[in-house]
């Protein structure tokens, strides 16, 4: 990281992500953090918290591009990401800048150490309120790191805030065993102060500020992702057996299934960046990403398209002449470019359309009036997933096919390979699958619908990972099979360098931090 020390900033656009539905104070600092006079009050804690939110809803077209363009779904039209799909990335590639997650990072940092303090300067700022501030402040860490990690596999662990000059710098990369134990010990952490929220005081906060559920959420997925398995199906069955009033539940209704994007903050929802155009006038600026254009600056890939038709062809018989949508298409995944969905053969192509749909079937008329769609973290689809990846890990075919199952039912398809674990001779059957026939199945299911949630690229990459690259060859060929872009012989040929499957750290910061080593692919 340059040598800049990181401001607060509480702008306007930092502040409405919390104003305009609670009656929160202005609050400084409007320009920086001025340490010896700033941490006075609990508004002066919150806003510190808003502007790790703040800075999360920055980094989402990083979080989009980053887990979807190596993934073989998207492919993007924009020369600078081209790089990163290509695996033609140098240490000075725009991409690869990480920036903006060190800034939510430092924003929990400054949460972290500071807060304590607060209580004894502030009478109404009680311990109950800086623990639920700490458990938000250690989940927009512990994302962070999770995604950093997941993108370059080892970077610096920063735990202190940057506060003025005197601050040190330089700072060697961790390991990937010492940031996976980071991330779990902060969500520990977190839970352990028995502050972490399961509902705030109205519904959008409940699914946009980091609740006890978010938690639960990530600990799963950095232990799916560090094979840490019987923790990850713990932590997801908190999850799914919960029985709070206002827990998130999966939804087994296809015909709602539109509510998660058009309206956002839905029941399946466990965690949501939100933007509120109507109210505060903020955009996402989805539309600088995704446009219903053969000029997209992102496309869904010739393999992607593909597997869209199969999946909808068998839900609408090609002997229909009944134009509707159904499953994934149902307003929320994808949609084809001409709108006729009965005669594959004609399409130009697909479009996306969970970010700019609404409830409205008729494409024409359906288009969200302003791009404020929200983008969500997690959600309870996600959380069947991962705890199938981890059955099929352990060993526990069965289970993992009754999730599996959950999510193909609701897309409107039939049982994996028309198996039922628990209907007469299901068992016989399930004896026959193997652990990579049920991971393909799993990560097949993630993609359609998971898409452009920026989920894709890293469940590939884990598969190519688990029990020591077991899976490369099939990892490798998945990744071509995708691209559209680039010479499949020169993918191969990278890839075969594991560490190419990841990032440079930035140019910049290798010059600036002395102790700052590159990732040997890119030395």
């Amino acid at each position: 990281m340059k040598k800049t020390i990181y401001i607060l900033s509480m702008a306007l656009a930092a502040t409405s992500l919390f104003s305009a539905c609670n009656d929160w104070l202005d609050v400084k600092p409007n320009n920086e953090q001025v340490t010896t006079d700033y941490w006075q009050s609990k508004e002066d804690v919150e806003a510190v918290v808003t502007s790790g939110y703040y800075y999360m809803r920055k980094c989402v077209p990083l979080y989009i591009r980053w887990g979807e363009l190596r993934g073989g779904s998207m492919y993007s039209t924009v020369s600078s990401n081209a790089q990163l799909q290509n695996f033609d990335l140098t240490p000075n590639s725009e991409i690869c800048k990480y920036a903006d997650i060190y800034k939510v990072i430092n924003m929990a940092n400054s949460v972290l150490k500071y807060a304590p303090e607060v209580t004894g300067k502030d009478n109404t700022y009680y311990e109950s309120m800086m623990n639920s501030n700490l458990c938000e402040a250690y989940f927009q860490r512990a994302y962070s790191y999770l995604i950093l990690l997941k993108n370059y596999k080892e970077v610096p662990l920063i735990t202190e805030p940057y506060v003025d000059d005197t601050a040190p710098f330089d700072k060697a990369k961790s390991s990937e065993e010492e940031i996976v134990a980071q991330i779990k010990q902060d969500v520990e952490t977190a839970l352990a102060t028995n502050a972490a929220k399961g509902t705030y005081e109205t519904a959008w906060q409940t699914k946009g500020r980091v609740t006890k559920w978010a938690l639960y959420a990530l600990m799963a997925d950095v232990c799916v992702w560090s094979e840490d398995y019987d923790k990850a199906i713990e932590y997801c069955d908190k999850l799914i057996n919960a029985s709070d009033a206002f827990r998130p539940v999966f939804m087994t209704n296809t015909s709602e299934w539109y509510s998660m994007f058009s309206n956002g903050n839905s029941n399946e929802s466990i965690f949501e960046l939100n933007w509120d155009y109507n109210t505060n006038q903020e955009t996402n600026n989805f539309a600088s990403l995704f446009t219903m254009s053969t000029s997209s600056p992102m496309l869904f890939t010739r393999r992607a398209e593909e597997a869209m038709r199969q999946e909808t062809s068998e839900l609408i018989p090609a002997s229909s002449t009944v134009e509707t949508r159904v499953g994934r298409m149902l307003l929320s995944t994808y949609i084809p470019s001409s709108g006729v969905l009965n005669n594959w053969d004609n399409q130009n192509g697909y479009y996306l359309w969970k970010y700019a749909g609404t409830d409205v079937q008729d494409i024409t008329g359906g288009v969200r009036a302003h791009q404020d769609a929200n983008f969500i973290i997690y959600r309870m689809a996600e959380v069947l997933m991962l705890k199938a990846q981890a059955e099929v890990m352990k060993g526990n075919y069965a289970e993992a096919v009754r999730l599996i199952n959950k999510i193909r039912k609701r897309a409107g398809l039939s049982n994996f390979n028309d198996i039922d674990p628990d209907a007469e001779g299901g068992s016989e059957e399930v004896a026959q699958l193997d652990e990579y026939t049920l991971l393909e199945e799993i990560i097949n299911q993630k993609e359609m619908e998971f898409v452009a949630e920026g989920k894709r690229w890293y469940d590939l990459l884990w598969l190519g990972r688990i029990q020591k690259n077991k899976y490369k060859t099939q990892f490798i060929n998945k990744v071509i099979e995708g691209n559209n872009t680039t010479n499949s012989s020169w993918i191969r040929s990278v890839m075969q360098d594991n560490n190419a499957w990841y990032m440079p750290l930035p140019q910049d910061d290798i010059e600036h931090n002395q102790l700052l080593v590159q990732n040997p692919y890119y030395s």
